[in-house]
């Protein structure tokens, strides 16, 4: 697995007023964009190529990142700015040409967590997406998906939150035609053919979606760098 891609084309309405001026990806966290933390640990993690949607504001994004040879990585832009944001599932399509035919990562330009991304992981046969899955969190506090036996679905009793991680193959989207589209109805569609799996992770995860929460994590990487 050679290729991730890092969304990065929402509007960020709960975080206005931050994002009438700033796409959310670039806002702050610890003293450096939220989307530099999700780059820095893809090229770590063994990642040879990254794309990163783009749609609001979107021209400040490479514009603020370049092509990625800071980093030692080949960075593409994926441009939503003349449809508006495509949701998530429109613009894996949109940007499965520069994807390519093997598996990948996906990863929301607005969490922040410690989970390391694995360039090595395998689909198992039949399974066209891995998703990693977290406890959930206040703001979510009903969960999303349900997790048996390493199998996502919506059948169970315990539910977890879907991170805005994972693995997916090219062939879950391939049949989908251009145009705005949300993941998680192409995911439950894809569940009901026993074709998600998943695991849970335990780590350090937070969504990135209001003020309130950028400050608290900032507060949190602000005292961990005086200890």
């Amino acid at each position: 697995m050679k290729k991730a891609m890092i969304l990065a084309a929402g509007r960020g309405e709960r975080m206005r007023p931050l994002t009438d001026t700033m796409p959310k990806p670039l806002l702050e966290v610890g003293g450096k964009p939220l989307i530099v933390w999700h780059i820095e640990k893809l090229v770590n993690a063994g990642f040879k190529e990254i794309i990163i949607n783009i749609a609001h504001l979107g021209y400040k994004i490479p514009e603020a990142l370049g092509d990625g040879s800071k980093w030692g990585v080949k960075l593409h832009f994926s441009d939503e700015q003349n449809e508006g944001a495509l949701e998530s599932a429109g613009g894996i399509v949109k940007a499965l040409p520069l994807l390519g035919n093997e598996p990948f990562l996906v990863v929301n330009g607005d969490v922040w967590c410690d989970y390391e991304f694995d360039k090595d992981f395998k689909l198992e046969d039949g399974i066209l997406a891995h998703l990693i899955l977290v406890p959930n969190p206040p703001h979510n506090e009903k969960g999303d998906f349900c997790l048996k036996e390493g199998m996502v679905s919506e059948v169970g009793n315990k539910r977890f939150t879907f991170s805005g991680i994972g693995y997916y193959s090219p062939n879950l989207f391939r049949w989908l035609e251009y145009g705005r589209r949300a993941l998680g109805e192409v995911l439950r569609d894809t569940m009901k053919h026993d074709a998600v799996s998943g695991e849970l992770y335990n780590g350090s995860w937070r969504d990135i979606g209001t003020p309130e929460r950028l400050e608290e994590i900032n507060k949190i990487c602000n005292k961990k760098s005086t200890i």
